[in-house]
């Protein structure tokens, strides 16, 4: 890790992570991350040394600069700290992209930090593609490893087999830390899964603060959702087939007795967002 300021001593803090890539359909999650940056004026206090786990030519660095002061930003996962928070508690938030490599040492850094500031839980936050409407609210689910987190949140333990990304093995981390943790998913609708998603990443952030027993604020959050709704109402209603589609999605989730509650309905849609990925690639 690369210190900004010294870690001071941390408020029974917990852990919030999101990482861009993979585990970030519609930028759910990172938006999400930097929603609670902004509303928490939270502060950088330490970054992952980029040159360990990035790839430069799958992410670049970024070249910027105003009149004749240019410099590089590389790509890299930075970590905040939110004291000003209402949950009398303090908070880091890893805000981060997917690494090319080394996951086993970048997640042992993570864990590191962890135990040095005595976190008490880690939450991890993504979004996947799903066969679900845009007209509907957007299912989020939550799972646990952790059995104590389970009862006290109401959750269940995630049952979905195949391949995972960073976010899957943090919460492997931590379950093997013994450190608990929830992992909260959002489903965005496939056909509309172009970034960013305003609805799916509202969805998440309302969904933390029932696990929380907080109020965040939204800010323009609802203002940018209902405009990214009524963009895909328009792109629905400019393709019969897209229209057709939905309405057969709308059906089947309004027959199903809530759809929104169950883990096990997110991760078949999860197993069918991977199969149409591979299919892709193939």
């Amino acid at each position: 890790m690369i210190e900004f300021e010294d870690v001071p001593l941390l408020r029974d803090p917990i852990m919030i992570a999101a990482f861009e890539g993979w585990n970030d359909a519609g930028e759910t999650a990172s938006s999400t991350l930097a929603h609670l940056i902004a509303m928490w004026d939270a502060e950088p206090l330490c970054a992952m040394d980029p040159e360990l786990y990035y790839d430069f030519q799958v992410n670049r660095p970024q070249v910027s600069g105003e009149g004749g002061d240019r410099k590089i930003t590389w790509p890299t996962t930075k970590v905040f700290l939110a004291r000003n928070t209402p949950l009398e508690r303090d908070v880091l938030l890893v805000q981060g992209i997917e690494p090319s490599m080394r996951w086993l040492g970048y997640t042992r850094e993570l864990m590191s930090l962890a135990a040095e500031v005595d976190v008490s839980m880690i939450i991890t936050l993504g979004g996947l593609l799903a066969d679900v409407p845009h007209t509907r609210p957007i299912p989020v689910t939550v799972t646990s490893d952790d059995e104590q987190s389970q009862l006290r949140y109401d959750v269940e333990a995630s049952k979905y087999e195949g391949p995972s990304g960073i976010v899957g093995v943090l919460s492997d981390a931590a379950r093997t830390a013994r450190v608990p943790n929830l992992s909260c998913w959002a489903a965005v609708p496939h056909y509309a899964g172009g970034s960013p998603s305003p609805k799916a990443t509202l969805a998440l952030l309302t969904r933390l603060e029932e696990l929380l027993d907080t109020l965040i604020g939204h800010a323009d959050l609802p203002d940018q959702a209902r405009a990214w709704e009524h963009g895909v109402d328009e792109l629905a209603a400019s393709d019969d087939e897209v229209a057709e589609y939905v309405h057969s999605l709308e059906e089947a989730q309004d027959t199903t007795e809530l759809p929104e509650a169950s883990g096990d309905a997110i991760a078949r849609e999860f197993e069918r967002y991977l199969r149409r990925r591979d299919d892709e690639e193939d």
